[in-house]
This record gives structure tokens, C-alpha cells and sequence, in this order.
């Protein structure tokens, strides 16, 4: 019996890491196109469910599509509403896992199908090209997942040569009602336990298949694996911020009230996908269609009836989860440690991505905190002085932070290209940080001369306003830049913006150097030069994250 049960495990182990090894591959394949295809297709409540639907269809694995959409609402790349939409088309996606195990997991040799797969998938792997190594990737994987489930059939013993281990179940079944709530249960602890609805799923089909259990019984632990695949998103929502949670919560509800809704009326609908169904339920050669057609619809039916709510439910939502702004607590940010998280790392960049324009702005609001205290210098602006070096402090936190993330992110199997962006982001963050330090010494300079009292021409003053416009229209020029690809004419514009900078610093610098004759403007003017030099260095930075933006495929 011990040995069995670690046959068991051993079976289910090769299975989720074929699943993990397929879904990763997957994910490098179309990982770019996932996105363009969330960006496109969730423009309105059917397209963000169609979307969903394809996502998980790709993938292989809710679990993974949910950790998806819960980031892109942390990064404000959907909306409450949108991501409910999804996850209601991810549900519905997550049946054709069943649909492929009942199809081939058990009606052909799954060795035929397996070592073929990785055979194949081995070859693939030493091509140079990105999408042919990386399909070869989710092929092996894809053959790793059958062998698994090969393995899972050959090691639960048959019903049928182990009478015994019936007088087991039949304490648990045909008693209604009460089945239904036991096998419900066990079936939500069971996908809380392996963290997978589609591992989830292959041992309850596994156990169909054996024998060990009815239609029915299978039916109930089908929509337990509904309620406990929600768990895996509320434990990725845990570092996001208030939308990620709530989307968490969102898809909570969406499933709870499914299930609620379907228990009131579970003998019937067993009974009607019993009649539309080819063959008899209790046929052990058409149970798994049976099991299949079961979550299918169900999932459908449920879309059908709350896609009318969604509204309802992203305000129940918003009611679970408070607004952190209400309780005093900063905005929440990026987070790095999650150790509990499918890996994603494909897709997580787009979290990345937000965090580093956000960062991005912050510059752009810094260099404008510094033109407002140096142009009002008849005002004490101490308390905004603070605030600058406060969003310094933030800058730095924001360039640590992304940067454990990216590392993050790299724990995953990326592809090349996004292993390539990773670097220009690290690169990028890094520039950032560099004119957010050039800006902190400008808002310094700023209040020295406040301070001492350092007295510059009207002409002088008027030139650092002009001279500072163009490095403004530079930072706005690369935070645009960072949501779309750099092409050769945008290094032009980038390249023409830091002559045009260059060569005022150079004219400004020689008119200060010329003024310094005079004794008595000596000190105003190496001040009005270090802030020339800051200010030039601003630019050089701005060209340098342009340039690093075009290195990205």
C-alpha cells in the first residue's frame, strides 16, 4: 500500500511539472501576443471573456491565467470590471484540459502519445530559433504531463481486482445530498492542497476512470476544484495592491456563487448533461465525456447568468476590500516576494513595465519641483523643498524594489528577448535614477541660493527657464516612449533634443565664464554653472534611456 501511494505521488509530481514545463513554454511562445491580446480583446464584457477563454487555452492552467489578470490589475493594465470578464472566460477555458485528458488520457497508449512528444520536443529545443526552441519546450512538457498521467493510471489499483477498497467509499456515497456536500469538500481541499485544478482534475478523472467513483460523485469534487482553484489568485493578491485583491475577491465570488446556484439544482442538471450527452453516465467507456460536458456547461451557464452582474460583483468586490487610502496607509507598489506564486515571469513584466514609468514621472514632477522653488525665490518653499527629497527617497525605494522584482521575474524561464528587456529595464531604472540624483543637486543648489542669498541677473534667470524646456520636453519624450517601441526616427528627434541641449549649456557656460571677471559675481556664477552642468547631465541621461529603449526587439 505504501509503495502505491508513493507511485501515486511520484505520478502526480511528473504531471504538474509536465503541466509547469508546457505552461512556461507556452507562455515564451506567445507571451508577447498574450498581451496584445489582453490590450486589445477587453474593450467591452464578451471580448474580455473571449479573451480569458483563449489565455487559459494557451496557457493550460487557470491557475496561472488568474495570477495573470490579478497582476494586470496591479498594473492598472485592466480595469475591476475587465478583469472579471476574464477570469469568467478563464473558468470556461480551463475545461479543455478536461476535455484533453478525457479525449486522449485515456482512450489511446498515453506512451504512444508521450515519448513521441518529447522526442520531438528534445530535437526542437537545439534550434536557433526563439519560437521553434520554445515550442519544442511546451512539446516536451506537453509529453512529461501524458507520461505522468500514464503513470497515475498504472498506479491507482482498479476497483474491480480490489473489492475492498469499495466498502471504503460506500460509506461516503449514495446518501444523497450529503455525498454530494462530502465529495464537494473534498474536492475544494484537494485543490487547495496541489495548488492545480488541472492536477486537481486528472486524479478525479483518474479516479472515474478506475472506477472508484460515479458521475455524481465526480460532479460534486468537480465543483469543490471550482471553489479551491480561487485560492491560488487570493494568495497571489496578497502583495498586490487594493484592484489586485479585489480582483481576487471578484473571482471568488464568480465561483462560490456558481456553486450555490448549481447545488440547488445538481440532480437535475446531472440528469440533463446525462440526456444530451452520447451514452450512459454510469458507462465507464463515457463517464469522462460525461465529466467534461458536466464542467463545460456548468462554467458556460454560469457566464451566461453573471455576465449581466458584473457591475453587482465589482462592487461586492470593492466592499471585501477597503481602500488602503482610507486607512492612511501608503499606495501599495511593487512587490517582489512571492515565494507561494505560480511562475509567470513571461507575463509579470508588464508589471514591471508600470512601475518603471511610474517611476519615470516621478523625474518629470521632480525637474518641475525644481523650476517652481528656483523661480520663487522671494518664497520660502521649505516645506516644498521637503517634499522633493521625500520623492527622492521614494525614487529610491521604487529603483530597489524593481530590481529585486526583475531578478524576480528571471527565477522563470524566460526567453531570450525577455531575458534582452529585462536588461535595458535594469539598465533604464538605473539612468532614472541617476536624474532623479541630478535633480535632489539641482532642488540643493536651488535652496542654497536661497539661502545665501545668492543674487543672479534677470537675463540669467530667464536663461536656465529656457534652457530647462527642452530638457522637459525630453523627459516627456522618453516617458512616452516607454509604452511603445523606439523607432529609428524617435532616436532623431532624441538625438536633435540633446544637440539642442548641449549646445545651450555650451553658449550659457561661456557668457557665465566671462561674467566671472568681475570678482563680486564669481560665486553666483560657478552656482548658476553647477546648475547648467546638472542640468545638461539630465539630458545626457534622457538620450542614454532613448538609446536603451531601441535596443528592445
Amino acid at each position: 500500500m505504501f509503495s502505491t501511494l508513493l507511485a501515486i505521488f511520484g505520478s502526480l509530481g511528473l504531471f504538474l511539472y509536465g503541466m509547469k514545463v508546457m505552461s512556461e513554454g507556452l507562455q515564451k511562445v506567445s507571451g508577447e501576443g498574450l498581451r496584445s491580446l489582453i490590450a486589445n480583446m477587453t474593450r467591452n464584457r464578451l471580448s474580455s471573456i473571449i479573451s480569458g477563454t483563449l489565455m487559459t487555452t494557451l496557457v493550460q492552467s487557470s491557475s496561472a491565467t488568474t495570477v495573470m489578470i490579478v497582476s494586470f490589475v496591479n498594473a492598472k493594465l485592466l480595469t475591476l470590471r475587465e478583469s472579471i470578464g476574464m477570469i469568467m472566460g478563464a473558468n470556461l477555458g480551463t475545461t479543455t484540459t478536461f476535455w484533453i485528458v478525457a479525449l486522449l488520457g485515456f482512450q489511446f497508449s498515453l506512451s504512444s502519445i508521450a515519448l513521441p512528444c518529447i522526442g520531438i520536443g528534445v530535437a526542437m529545443i537545439f534550434f536557433h530559433t526563439p519560437k521553434v526552441r520554445n515550442g519544442g519546450e511546451a512539446l516536451i512538457g506537453f509529453g512529461i504531463l501524458f507520461l505522468g498521467l500514464n503513470f497515475l493510471k498504472s498506479s491507482v489499483p482498479d476497483i474491480a481486482a480490489n473489492p475492498e477498497l469499495f466498502s471504503f467509499l460506500a460509506d461516503w456515497t449514495g446518501h444523497g445530498i450529503g455525498s454530494v456536500f462530502i465529495f464537494f469538500a473534498f474536492g475544494t481541499i484537494l485543490t487547495i492542497a496541489v495548488q492545480s485544478s488541472s492536477v486537481a482534475g486528472a486524479i478525479t478523472l483518474t479516479l472515474v476512470a478506475k472506477g472508484w467513483i460515479g458521475y455524481e460523485d465526480a460532479a460534486a469534487i468537480v465543483l469543490g476544484e471550482n471553489v479551491g482553484t480561487t485560492i491560488t489568485a487570493n494568495l497571489a493578491a496578497m502583495t498586490g495592491g487594493v484592484e489586485a485583491k479585489r480582483a481576487a475577491r471578484a473571482h471568488f465570488l464568480l465561483n462560490i456563487i456558481g456553486v450555490c446556484w448549481m447545488l440547488c439544482v445538481f440532480t437535475f442538471f446531472t440528469k440533463f448533461i446525462d440526456q444530451i450527452t452520447p451514452g450512459a453516465a454510469d458507462d465507464l467507456t463515457h463517464t469522462l465525456y460525461h465529466l467534461a460536458a458536466f464542467h463545460s456547461i456548468f462554467n458556460l451557464i454560469n457566464i451566461l447568468i453573471l455576465s449581466w452582474f458584473v457591475p453587482q460583483l465589482a462592487y461586492l468586490a470593492s466592499k471585501m476590500v477597503r481602500d488602503q487610502s482610507y486607512l492612511g496607509l501608503d499606495k501599495a507598489h511593487i512587490q517582489y516576494q512571492a515565494p507561494n506564486l505560480p511562475q509567470t515571469g513571461e507575463i509579470n513584466l508588464a508589471e514591471a513595465e508600470r512601475e518603471i514609468q511610474r517611476m519615470a514621472e516621478l523625474t518629470r514632477e521632480m525637474f518641475a519641483g525644481f523650476n517652481e522653488v528656483y523661480e520663487s525665490p522671494e518664497i520660502d518653499l521649505g516645506s516644498r523643498v521637503k517634499e522633493l527629497k521625500a520623492m527622492e527617497e521614494r525614487s529610491d525605494r521604487l529603483a530597489f524594489d524593481i530590481t529585486q522584482y526583475l531578478i524576480y521575474c528571471t527565477s522563470s524561464e524566460l526567453s531570450r528577448e525577455r531575458l534582452n528587456e529585462v536588461t535595458v529595464m535594469l539598465r533604464v531604472i538605473s539612468e532614472l535614477e541617476e536624474i532623479c540624483d541630478n535633480t535632489l543637486d539641482l532642488v540643493k543648489l536651488a535652496e542654497r541660493k536661497y539661502q545665501k542669498k545668492r543674487v543672479l541677473p534677470e537675463a540669467t534667470q530667464a536663461a536656465i527657464r529656457n534652457f530647462s524646456k527642452p530638457v522637459d520636453q525630453f523627459m516627456g519624450f522618453y516617458i512616452q516612449c516607454l509604452s511603445k517601441k523606439v523607432t529609428t526616427a524617435d532616436i532623431e528627434t532624441a538625438l536633435q533634443l540633446e544637440e539642442t541641449i548641449d549646445s545651450s549649456r555650451k553658449k550659457l557656460r561661456r557668457e557665465a565664464v566671462r561674467r566671472m571677471n568681475d570678482p563680486a559675481n564669481i560665486k553666483s556664477e560657478m552656482l548658476y554653472i553647477d546648475i547648467l552642468n546638472n542640468i545638461e547631465s539630465i539630458g545626457d541621461h534622457s538620450l542614454n534611456i532613448l538609446q536603451l529603449l531601441n535596443q528592445i526587439d
